[in-house]
Order: structure tokens, then sequence, then C-alpha cells
């Protein structure tokens, strides 16, 4: 009986150990203790009950717990600058949400009222924070990370090519913009008859003609260099050519038998991706310094009032955030608002929220996304980014949703 808090420490605390496969198979199970009790309304939510807070919530999910329902339960893998991972469950924030999340900690001891606190607060002097904001779509095909042996491979078929051969001029034409400003940069110029802008078709959960915005002012990256990840650095691995036809076919034969051999060898896992007793790996992301691949969709840089990824339906109690998500639905469920908007009308998105209808609303500065990983890349020198309604470091960070990880107990 806790609120989500206490929930994210227990789940932290067991992707820790080195037996965390058997220790994620327990069934986690909630009663709401704390103040916002999104995973619990959320549970509920999931159950087709009717809505339900304080008591009634309690009772209901006492219930649920009583029938032992188990179903599975997605995780997020957050990376932060640190190269430290946390493992997330209920939403990460940025912006307006986070400020009110964590600077409504001083009204604590009036419950859930805090957030009502907080929310009127910060709409009086309204912030916004710069940043550069990426995603995969649900709809791209994800392109993995480069690995040490892809590497390798690359750069013994640049060895065994010749200028002139076609294979070779392709993989050595020039590049317009060979050192990128940031990792979130496009690293391409298209031509003038190339889009430089795409628009996958709309999710189902969009319900409004003009109201939500998707990819607004959004752009492709170019896909990274391939590079071999070691623990501490990136080594961009060069082809050379030998001085004599002798030394190239001998070079030739012996990298392919390295290559038959360290083909058999397992990939080592970049270290960026990969925690203490945690063999998780976050397939669909680079390194945080790395460039993204092509598949990903970068917005803008744009001015945020908030930037919001949610991983169930409630992000409390009273705010049906994401009306279709589901606990084991493998998705991330983004939401950013760029500047712009009036405090009336932030003020109606959340009103609009307490039954799921904000989706609806005629607000062109509200975008929604269902994504699979996503990257925040904040500009601004001060702010807060919480997880799971846990403030950590400020900075650069990526997130990866991993399915069925863990199991819950729910209706």
């Amino acid at each position: 009986m806790s609120g989500d808090g206490l929930l994210f420490e227990v789940i932290n605390g067991l992707m820790e150990r080195e037996d965390w496969r058997e220790a994620m198979q327990i069934p986690l199970g909630i009663l709401p203790g704390g103040s916002g009790n999104a995973l619990a309304a959320s549970v509920h939510h999931y159950s087709q009950s009717p809505p339900a807070w304080s008591e009634e919530l309690l009772l209901s999910c006492g219930f649920l717990l009583c029938k032992g329902l188990v179903s599975p339960l997605d995780l997020v893998s957050v990376q932060l600058p640190s190269r430290r991972r946390l493992f997330s469950f209920l939403s990460l924030a940025w912006g307006f949400i986070a400020d009110v999340d964590i600077e409504s900690e001083k009204y604590r001891h009036m419950g859930a009222v805090r957030f009502l606190m907080g929310t009127l607060v910060r709409l009086a002097s309204l912030r916004v924070y710069r940043g550069r904001l990426a995603f995969l779509p649900l709809e791209a095909e994800p392109e993995a990370p480069p690995t040490p042996r892809t590497a390798r491979r690359t750069a013994a078929r640049m060895k065994a090519t010749a200028p002139g051969d076609p294979e070779h001029d392709r993989s050595h034409r020039p590049t317009l913009c060979p050192h990128p400003a940031s990792a979130l940069r496009c690293r391409s110029v298209p031509s003038p008859s190339t889009p430089t802008s795409t628009s996958p078709s709309p999710s189902p959960n969009h319900n409004c003609s003009e109201g939500i915005n998707s990819n607004r002012n959004t752009t492709h990256c170019s896909a990274p260099a391939e590079t071999d990840q070691t623990d501490n650095q990136t080594e961009i691995r060069p082809a050379t050519q030998s001085d004599t036809q002798t030394d190239t076919e001998t070079n030739n034969r012996t990298e392919s038998q390295a290559n038959a051999r360290n083909d058999n060898r397992p990939d080592p896992p970049p270290a960026s991706n990969t925690r203490s007793g945690t063999a998780v790996l976050d397939s669909l992301l680079p390194a945080l310094d790395q460039p993204l691949p092509a598949s990903w969709t970068v917005v803008s840089e744009e001015d945020f009032v908030l930037v919001l990824a949610m991983f169930q339906s409630h992000l409390a109690e009273d705010l049906w955030t994401a009306p279709g998500a589901a606990p084991d639905d493998g998705l991330i469920h983004l939401f950013y608002v760029t500047a712009g908007i009036s405090r009336p009308a932030l003020l109606r998105l959340f009103l609009a929220m307490e039954k799921g209808a904000h989706l609806d609303c005629d607000c062109p500065h509200l975008v929604y996304e269902r994504v699979r990983a996503l990257r925040l890349e904040p500009l601004s020198p001060h702010g807060a980014i919480a997880v799971d309604g846990e403030v950590v470091e400020y900075g650069p960070l990526q997130a990866q949703v991993h399915p069925g990880l863990a199991r819950l107990i729910c209706g």
C-alpha cells in the first residue's frame, strides 16, 4: 500500500538483482496510499469499471488483488546523462508537469489537492523551455545501432573494394555536414525536390482534424556512421588500402578468417545500454552522444511548455492522460505542448483531461504521438525532469519501451 514512488523504487531494486529475471516474474500489485495514485487509477481503469476516487478506488484495487488476475507490464528504460539507467512504469515529464509534480511537494500534507495548488501557482508564472525532441514512430522500421561486428564487416568490405568500383564510389560519396553540431540535428541536406518532413498516418486515437498535430515541424535524421562502441569511447575505424596487390590479397584472406572467427562471438553491448546486474539491452537506442538512425523523427528546435511520455492510462486519480494506453501495449504515448499556448487554453486542456477528452480539444499547440523510443535534449540551463514522479538529473536522456518485462495484478 503506497504511492507510485515506492513502487518505482521496488522495480528498480529488483532490476538491480543478479536474478532479476526470476524476481520480475513476481506479480506486482498496488493499493493507493499516495497523493497521485496514478498506477492504481490505471489498474482500476483497465478493469473497465466506472471512475473511482479515494476510498472507492482503494476498495476496487483491493478487490482486484483478491481476484489475482495477472497481466504483462511494460517497462521503459531511461538512460541519463551520467550513463545511469532507470526503469519506469508510469511516466517521464519535462516542463510544466514536472514543475508541478516537484514543486508541489511542499503541499504534500494536503493530499491530492497539492497538484491543484501546484498547477495554479505554475499557471500564474508559466515557463517555457527550449530543447530538442526526437522519437522513433510506431510505424517506422527500427535500425539497430552499430556494433563492433558490423563495423568490422564494413571495414572488410571497404578494404576489399578499390577506387573506381561502383560499390566503392557509393560508399565514398562526400557529405555536406560530416561534423554535426548536435546528435539530434539532421546529417544530410535534402535536394529541392525532396520533402524535409514526413507525416505518417495519424494514430487511431486522433479525434481532432486540426486540434492534434502529428509530426508538426519534424524531419528525419540520417543514418549514423558505423562505429565501434567500447566501454568508454567510440572509435571510428576507417579502411586502409595495401601498398601492393600481394599485400591486399594477403590482408583480405586474413581479414576473412578473422571475421569468420569473430562472427561466432556475441557482440559486447554498448556501455550505455547495460547496468550492473541487468542484461536488458536497449536495442533501439544508439549511444547518447551518437547521431540517431534515419528511421527516427526529429521535432524542429522549438520552445516547449511541457513534454510528457506516458506508459499507463492515468497520470493521477483524476487525470485520464492516455485514453488508449494499456499495461502491455508496447508503446510510449508521447505528448508535447509547444510555446504560444495561452494560460486559459492550457487550463482547459487539464480540465478536459479529467475525462480523457483533451485529445478532442481544438488546441494547435498539443501534439500526440505513439512511439517506441525517444530522445530529449534540454537546452535551457535550468529545469526539472521527473521519472514516475521522482526528480532525476537534468540533461540529455533517451528512453525505450521493453514489452512485458514485469507482471502486474490488474482486472
